[in-house]
């Protein structure tokens, strides 16, 4: 990876970790505000305080680590003298107040991602398959990109036969059995050969299921976008969102179950690298690939494991139905457990990244 691509993965990740941050802790800041609650900080980041600035009762800042946020409110945290100011403080508020502070973090998440697919198909309009053999993208590390193919190009003929669809290059490339292809490649005004050879990948499904082997160069599609009415594009970004969502949903499930193996989960190396490819591929699939993170983010917060807000949520049903709240002793064996098992999974996902940087 060079210098350029480095930067711009960077920054990619960094604008996308941020803005999903943002976003999330923006839902509880908005509805602890609007419930009375006092909100202390509201910081991007964790650990030591890097910037800060203090409007009316709530200090705005960015911390030094930056893979998250948090919003600081009164009489949140277990031990916390609240009896100043009752009024103010979360922990006396109603179950369903408390509630509804914490949902709102996930809740934003969905809103975002909702809305950038609104925005999206009204002013960009709605991707599909082309027909034509038009290089969409190029898989980094497959022969097409070793080859020198590039996104735009047009595949013209394979081996002096024409090819007229992607349907016709794909069967020609599956049916190669791994032989070289010479490929006749148009770009621009030139036309040139270009030989690649084929290699047996394995095939997945949209939940990441092995679904066959096949030889392949390491080329997508191209698509054609076409542009949607502003209430057409609000009935899809909402299907799209709950599609998206049922489909993390199942990749859970079917990981739980051991049908997808847990050496496919990413983490923030993964989620680096997939923004720096969407961005270098143009401004509507970084924005297509946020709203999806930001689908991720919702609802994996919303697993019920202390420390994250779905946890949370556990607890103050618990509560609701017992009509008083758990032991504190209770609450905090639940949040270590949480927290080291969150801590195992930032493990695991991180060393699965450096495997695939390192290994492929």
């Amino acid at each position: 990876m060079n210098i350029h691509s480095l930067l711009v993965t960077v920054l990619s990740f960094a604008v996308a970790i941020g803005v999903l941050v943002f976003v999330h802790e923006l839902g509880h800041f908005l509805v602890a505000k609007r419930v009375g609650v006092l909100v202390e900080r509201f910081s991007i980041g964790f650990g030591p305080v890097v910037l800060a600035r203090r409007r009316g009762e709530t200090e705005y800042a960015i911390s030094a680590i930056p893979l998250g946020g948090y919003v600081k409110m009164l009489g949140e945290e277990e031990g916390e003298d609240a009896l100043a100011n009752p009024e103010r403080s979360f922990s006396t508020q109603s179950v369903v107040r408390r509630a509804a502070i914490v949902f709102a973090g996930p809740a934003m998440n969905f809103v975002f991602a909702f809305l950038v697919y609104v925005v999206l198909y009204a002013a960009v309009g709605v991707g599909n398959p082309s027909t034509e053999p038009r290089v969409g993208g190029v898989t980094p590390g497959m022969p097409a990109e070793r080859a020198g193919l590039q996104a735009g190009d047009r595949i013209v003929a394979i081996d002096d036969k024409s090819i007229a669809t992607w349907e016709q290059l794909s069967k020609t490339i599956v049916a190669s059995g791994g032989q070289r292809l010479r490929l006749t490649v148009e770009r621009g005004e030139a036309r040139f050969p270009v030989e690649v050879v084929p290699e047996l990948h394995e095939n997945r499904t949209a939940l990441d299921e092995e679904a066959g082997k096949a030889y392949r160069i390491g080329v997508e599609v191209s698509l054609d976008w076409s542009r949607v009415g502003p209430l057409t594009a609000v009935g899809m970004a909402a299907e799209q969102t709950g599609m998206e969502t049922l489909l993390i949903l199942k990749g859970l499930q079917l990981m739980v179950s051991g049908r997808v193996p847990l050496r496919d989960l990413g983490g923030p190396i993964a989620i680096a690298s997939a923004a720096g490819k969407q961005a270098k591929a143009g401004g509507r699939y970084y924005l297509f690939t946020l709203a999806f993170l930001s689908v991720n983010l919702a609802v994996l917060n919303l697993l019920p494991i202390p420390a994250l807000d779905g946890g949370h949520l556990a607890f103050f049903a618990i509560e609701g139905v017992l009509r008083r709240p758990l032991a504190a002793r209770q609450r905090e064996i639940a949040l270590q457990v949480g927290i080291l098992l969150l801590i195992t999974l930032i493990v695991f996902v991180s060393y699965n990244d450096i495997h695939r940087l390192v290994w492929g």
